[in-house]
């Protein structure tokens, strides 16, 4: 709403009148009266005063919102944070970020007001995941989904508090359990025991380091046999079995296509391949992809029992690629682009064990050359 009128008697001239709703920093909100001079009135009929102060008008009742009270609770916000933005994540971050809602978020932090986030909020919630044994990469991914509804609340115009996770302590980082990983002869054993479509799936994972759930995703066209090629461009979730994009774009990528791995899979195509409309490499007798949950109960696991070796999941072929490149003496920016990871710092990290090895191995041999210089024969500590 607005009004104009004429002001100044000497030299008159139109002016427009009109309020603005306002949000103040604490949430509260505020009408603030503005003016705006139009024209003078020689010049300016009122007609055409009115048609120019409109566009004011336009401006506020377009970008007007009602203001957010202060006070709102952070249960209260998170379905919106659901609706909004977690429904845009890929299946299984969805779950984790429900997880993270349903068993940390909202029984510690759920009642606490947008406004009352700080450091001091957060840090206390921190120290109590870590008091009631959460692992600091549980408490990163916690706090992962955390900052991401607190953004959202913010870009949403809400009245929110703020904390910095450059001054949060976490906890340190406890001994991680032991990865499961096969050797070349392990991963050649499963393989060999294997029932199809599971042999061609699991020479596909360990000759190629692919995500199990872009194994799935692989589709025939996806196999570029002239250039020895395998296109990455999609995976299948673990649960619901739906297609939905790659973990990164960095996992969106072309990797090369081992003349063993072309052999088997042309063999696979003429002898057990299912066509079906969609074109994929793998599907069941229904036409459907398959389930991680399936691949490992009635393909890995048999396969294991029968070779002998400890039950596992399928990312122990994931494992055994990086592990059997690097001890190869594959550097690790190789190594980081075989297994599509979006930093190198990933692959150092992830398989320093690996590379620990082989750093022994080299200083060993240092160690050897030194000392056939020495000339000196150490007697034996034994």
């Amino acid at each position: 709403m607005g009004r104009i009128y004429v002001r100044n008697k000497r030299q008159p001239h139109w002016v427009g009148s009109y309020r603005e709703d306002t949000t103040m920093s604490d949430g509260t909100p505020k009408r603030t009266r503005r003016t705006v001079k139009l024209g003078p009135v020689s010049s300016m009929s009122k007609r055409s005063a009115r048609a120019s102060f409109q566009k004011y008008l336009d401006r506020v009742n377009v970008i007007y919102t009602p203001p957010v009270k202060a006070g709102m609770l952070l249960r209260d916000f998170i379905p919106e944070w659901l609706t909004q933005v977690a429904v845009h994540q890929a299946a299984g971050s969805i779950r984790a970020a429900q997880s993270h809602i349903n068993t940390h978020i909202i029984p510690r932090l759920g009642d606490c007001a947008l406004t009352d986030v700080d450091n001091r909020t957060v840090q206390a919630f921190i120290t109590a995941l870590a008091t009631g044994g959460r692992t600091r990469k549980t408490i990163e991914n916690v706090l992962n989904t955390f900052s991401s509804i607190l953004s959202s609340a913010k870009t949403f115009g809400y009245a929110c508090g703020q904390f910095s996770r450059r001054e949060l302590k976490l906890p340190r980082k406890s001994v991680g359990r032991e990865v499961r990983s096969f050797d070349a002869s392990q991963a050649g054993s499963i393989i060999a025991k294997a029932k199809e479509p599971y042999a061609t799936m699991f020479a596909v994972l360990g000759m190629t380091g692919l995500r199990a759930s872009e194994m799935l995703g692989l589709k025939v066209a996806d196999f570029d046999f002239q250039r020895k090629l395998i296109y990455v461009r999609r995976s299948v979730d673990s649960r619901t079995r739906k297609v939905q994009t790659t973990k990164s774009e960095a996992s969106k990528a072309a990797v090369p296509m081992p003349a063993e791995l072309e052999k088997r899979t042309q063999n696979f195509l003429q002898h057990q391949w299912r066509e079906n409309p969609s074109g994929f490499l793998f599907v069941n007798r229904n036409g459907n992809t398959y389930a991680l949950g399936k691949v490992v109960e009635y393909g890995l696991w048999p396969a294991e029992d029968a070779c002998g070796i400890p039950r596992s999941g399928l990312h122990a072929f994931r494992h055994q690629i990086a592990s059997e490149l690097l001890e190869a003496g594959a550097a690790p920016s190789v190594v980081q682009k075989q297994m599509r990871h979006s930093d190198a710092r990933v692959t150092l990290e992830r398989y320093s064990h690996v590379i620990g090895d082989a750093q022994r191995v080299a200083v060993s041999s240092l160690a050897a050359r030194i000392e056939r210089h020495v000339g000196i024969e150490l007697e034996s500590s034994t």
